[in-house]
């Protein structure tokens, strides 16, 4: 549809085609057109007034904004021309009935008319842009950190937009070659070795990293320097943004721990996983999660054929269902309320739906509160695992994807053990099943439900103090996005029976994490907020590994996956062991469940017993039987033998 601005190109399209056929005669005659090509002017002119604008508007030539202008316009604008002078010639030559017309002048005709039109594309880009950088000097005198092709973006970005908030002042570059350069017309003034030097000299006020790939330690110095010059610091959206164009100035953001931890973007192989996912019946556990809602959305991408999000939570599956049926209106999407502890309802759904490819994401994961719930834990994270695990086995589901965790080697609380249980029930089944089953494993996901940052963020809030169970603690992170898209590339990968294990980068300690997000809200710590350490809560360990004794690790085709060598399982004895562990746990018997639990898992080690039969209000820590301290904390039960 044609708005007041788009008719204002169509008519100067319009002069521009007169113009250039003018000009094309003119040039053919010398300036001096004979009386004889008059009427030849005329009935030209005619046809090319009539026939080029609407070539030009009927292949969409007045959808492209002036201000955006680039090389794919200009391809377009050679394509729209070249397509409307052909036919706009064929139609004089028809007209004409083969006349004798000069063809140097549809020659001449063309090359103006190109000319013409791409000058005209360019010239308001140009004069927009170059007008933009002299006027925005009201702002925050601004440095940009990284003179590349995200700080190129940036900067057009920022001298695009009609009130900008910064007035760019130079760029930051460790590339010696570019010092003293000029992009766009700004100064590289320096690296950021001397950035902080940089800031005071030119009296900068904010620092924007234009640096999406950077990695966390890059950063980190940036930031300390930004902060020890008492300047405001923000950075880019993601580098997927970049690339894929979708930016503007309003998605510069403030920098986030993520950013900080410096996690490489995942290279995912799209036709690898959509060959198991596009077009297929896809069910999700635990759908409603951080981790379930986020494998919906990415598999949502890949176009399945229908959709299945299976969750408890009904608030929570009303808001992933709201979300993608937004996002991807076509696609075929079935909210269904169920508990995986319920046979009958998975056996159901599965008869109902049909689904070929499974993920497994529901768990209890929350390592405190599973202590004082075990026989939750193991009803809900190895009986609820095997109700799924089951039902894709009786049903012939192609593939089947257990997420699960780090904390199941080496457990030392009822959470991991009972994930633990949960792999070897699922490795057991395989081998007699023509199912394909992958259980991947993976340690803390930053910003999932429940997470130490979103904790950290809420005490910082709050004026502190922030707590931390012991300064040598240290966990492995990933982001959610990452982690479920390494899932899913997981899932398209090996053999039944195998645990792959994602590549989790280096440790980080949890109390650098905490003393990070303090000084990106802008306060120091243990000054403006205090840190306290209150030692590890029941069932934590110092750190976490990835690896159990006798599991072997070999590379697979992607440089974040690893394959750990599968030990054999014989299913028969796993199953009666887990029929003890179900009957003990639906009775609360919790020194049976402990032992069954220690018999499944060899290498469960609990931090702590009971002298004699473990009270049932250890299910629910009544104050009256443990009464609180002095101090108002309580206290897990010491280790008795």
């Amino acid at each position: 549809m044609f708005n007041k601005r788009r008719l204002i190109v169509f008519f100067c399209d319009t002069s521009l085609v007169a113009l250039s056929l003018t000009l094309g005669f003119l040039l053919r005659f010398d300036f001096s057109i004979p009386a004889e090509q008059t009427d030849l002017f005329w009935q030209c002119l005619l046809v090319m007034v009539l026939v080029k604008p609407l070539v030009f508007a009927v292949i969409g030539f007045y959808q492209s904004m002036w201000s955006y202008a680039s090389l794919h316009d200009g391809v377009q604008i050679l394509k729209g021309v070249t397509l409307a002078s052909f036919l706009a010639v064929f139609a004089i030559l028809f007209l004409r009935q083969f006349a004798p017309i000069p063809r140097s002048i549809f020659l001449l005709d063309y090359f103006l008319l190109l000319f013409l039109i791409t000058t005209s594309r360019l010239t308001w880009r140009v004069c927009r842009e170059n007008f933009r950088v002299d006027r925005n000097n009201d702002g925050p005198r601004t440095l940009i950190v990284g003179a590349g092709a995200a700080g190129s973006l940036l900067l057009k970005e920022i001298c695009r937009h009609p009130r900008s908030v910064y007035n760019i002042v130079g760029f930051v570059d460790d590339d010696p070659e570019k010092r003293g350069m000029k992009l766009h017309g700004i100064p590289v003034l320096g690296t950021s070795k001397n950035l902080k030097a940089l800031i005071r000299f030119n009296e900068i006020e904010d620092v924007i990293m234009a640096m999406p790939s950077a990695d966390g330690k890059t950063i980190r110095a940036i930031v300390d320097s930004c902060k020890h010059a008492h300047v405001k610091f923000k950075t880019l959206p993601s580098i997927g943004d970049l690339i894929d164009g979708d930016f503007s100035i309003s998605q510069i953001k403030n920098v986030e721990i993520e950013d900080l931890l410096g996690r490489e973007p995942v290279d995912m192989d799209k036709q690898l996983i959509g060959g198991y996912l596009t077009g297929k019946r896809v069910l999700v556990t635990g759908a409603a999660g951080s981790i379930g809602s986020e494998i919906s959305r990415q598999i949502a991408q890949f176009s399945p054929e229908k959709l299945i999000l299976f969750d408890q939570a009904e608030t929570p599956l009303y808001e992933i269902e709201k979300e993608l049926m937004a996002r991807f209106p076509v696609l075929k999407i079935l909210p269904l309320i169920a508990d995986v502890r319920d046979t009958a309802m998975v056996e159901a759904a599965f008869k109902e739906f049909s689904p070929e490819v499974v993920f497994h994401a529901a768990a209890y994961k929350h390592v405190p509160m599973m202590e004082y719930n075990p026989a939750q834990a193991v009803l809900n994270n190895v009986f609820g695992s095997r109700n799924v695990a089951d039902a894709a086995h009786r049903f012939k589901v192609l593939n089947f994807v257990m997420v699960s965790t780090d904390k199941a080697v080496n457990p030392t609380n009822v959470m991991g053990a009972t994930k633990r249980a949960a792999e070897i029930y699922i490795q057991a089944l395989s081998h007699a099943s023509a199912t394909k089953f992958t259980t991947v494993r993976f340690g803390n996901v930053l910003g999932s439900n429940g997470s130490v940052i979103p904790l950290f963020k809420e005490q910082i809030a709050k004026g502190g103090p922030v707590t931390v169970t012991d300064k040598r603690v240290i966990r492995y992170f990933m982001t959610i996005p990452e982690a479920t898209q390494l899932v899913l590339q997981a899932g398209s990968m090996g053999n039944a029976s195998e645990i792959l294990v994602l590549d989790m980068g280096d440790p980080v300690r949890i109390v650098d994490l905490a003393e990070d997000l303090i000084r990106l809200s802008g306060l120091t710590p243990y000054e403006d907020i205090d840190i306290i350490f209150t030692g590890l809560r029941p069932g934590e360990k110092m750190f976490e590994e990835l690896l159990l004794n006798g599991e072997g690790i070999m590379p697979t085709a992607h440089k974040k996956i690893k394959v750990l060598s599968p030990l054999t399982i014989e299913r028969e004895p796993v199953t009666k062991e887990l029929d003890l562990l179900f009957a003990a746990a639906r009775s609360n018997n919790l020194k049976n469940l402990m032992e069954s639990l220690k018999r499944l898992v060899p290498e469960f080690k609990p931090v702590y017993s009971f002298a004699g039969e473990a009270p049932h209000s250890f299910q629910r820590v009544r104050h009256d039987l443990f009464p609180l301290p002095a101090d108002g904390k309580a206290k897990i039960l010491p280790f008795r033998k």
